[in-house]
């Protein structure tokens, strides 16, 4: 079985310096139209399906576009039900393995020795959320990805942080969590009615990272 790619990225230099995506489903496009028509974007969904992919694709344009400063990254420190104990290293080399997925997406999208990709790297902010209180982010694509292990007022905190000129876009498995107090469909079903807030849900059939995926949930989930 081939394996699909959920966007594809011309990383050749153009004057508009924009990217050029490629849909494999509905639900991809209609996530893209929502990331302009909402300030605040959740993406849920069963892995696979492209979700932080498409996440970080919208903030790599939408900063090469010279249309956000910078690209907010946050993920919950929650390991997938194996504690590997305390990392060692400063702060960064602590939280960095909880960022890789994300900073995979960004050496798929751009070729990770062009310039574009340094010039992206330079305007990328990773802020844990046991520091967020007090902050807020202006002229940001503010990302808080794998929701689904973090707390109803975990999520609230990081909602409420984005300023003038920003979007958050929220990704997360409900079906996934790795904790016991999930807040993130709380969250979604009390925002859904609110003016600005956008809410796409993919399904198993949006799955595009390998066809025996969609199959195996649904199994699994029967």
């Amino acid at each position: 079985m081939s394996q699909k790619k959920p966007v594809v990225y011309n990383n050749k230099k153009t004057k508009q310096n924009k990217f050029h995506i490629e849909f494999t489903n509905g639900a991809q496009k209609m996530a893209w139209g929502a990331f302009q028509q909402h300030d605040i974007l959740f993406l849920t969904g069963p892995a696979g399906v492209g979700k932080s992919f498409l996440a970080m694709a919208f903030a790599i344009s939408e900063l090469l576009e010279n249309k956000a400063k910078k690209i907010i990254l946050t993920r919950p420190i929650v390991q997938a039900g194996e504690d590997l104990g305390f990392l060692p290293g400063d702060f960064m080399e602590k939280v960095n393995p909880y960022m890789a997925p994300l900073y995979d997406s960004l050496d798929k999208l751009i070729s990770p020795d062009s310039e574009q990709s340094e010039f992206v790297k330079d305007h990328i902010e990773i802020a844990p959320l046991a520091y967020l209180r007090g902050r807020s982010f202006d002229n940001a694509i503010c990302i808080f990805d794998e929701a689904q292990n973090a707390t109803l007022s975990q999520i609230k905190l990081f909602v409420t942080r984005f300023g003038a000129n920003s979007k958050i876009i929220i990704t997360g498995d409900p079906n996934q969590s790795d904790i016991h107090n999930s807040g993130l469909m709380n969250v979604v079903s009390r925002l859904e009615t609110v003016g600005g807030v956008g809410i796409i849900r993919f399904k198993n059939d949006s799955i595009v990272r390998h066809p025996l995926i969609s199959e195996v949930l649904d199994k699994l989930e029967e």
